[in-house]
């Protein structure tokens, strides 16, 4: 990794993060550059949705060129459920596994509009990618499954159940 490009942070440090954009929007600034491969929802899950997407991908402006992957599990699945089973056993499933196979669909370059900000930015992008791998789109970050839920996001849901009662 040293001898590439790659531009390594901690999340949770908020001095890291504003480094990261600051070395994005550099990056992007000079047309010399190759594109920038950025992973935003920050985590797998198992092929039916996607997540969260983080969003200081998107705060930076350029142009995003998404890419919706999905795993076709019929030869092999590709999906890891650490609670489920041990990185022994997920290797050694995706090792004698008949073939590990993905749609990848490369779909139009999209940029910020005038008036969207990078969170209203990044959920466009995310409903274009998971409409066309035909999954669903998630509200909430993978750290979800990891993580306890936080208390306001409880709260928020618990608001949203009494205006409906």
């Amino acid at each position: 990794m040293q001898t590439s490009q790659h531009v390594l942070f901690e999340r949770s440090e908020m001095k890291d993060r504003h480094l990261v954009r600051t070395k994005i929007g550099e990056h992007i600034a000079d047309k010399a550059n190759l594109p920038i491969l950025i992973f935003p929802e920050g985590t797998c899950i198992n092929n039916t949705s996607v997540m969260m997407f983080k969003k200081g991908s998107f705060e930076v402006g350029g142009t995003i060129h998404p890419v919706a992957i999905k795993y076709d599990p019929r030869f092999g699945d590709a999906f890891w459920n650490s609670t489920k089973y041990s990185i022994l056993t997920y290797a050694f499933n995706v090792m004698t596994s008949w073939a590990i196979v993905c749609n990848v669909w490369y779909l139009p370059p999209m940029v910020k509009e005038e008036e969207e900000d990078a969170v209203h930015f990044a959920n466009r992008v995310k409903a274009v990618i998971a409409a066309q791998g035909g999954m669903s789109v998630l509200p909430w970050d993978g750290g979800l499954k990891r993580k306890k839920v936080k208390e306001s996001f409880k709260e928020e849901q618990q608001k949203k159940y009494c205006q409906i009662i």
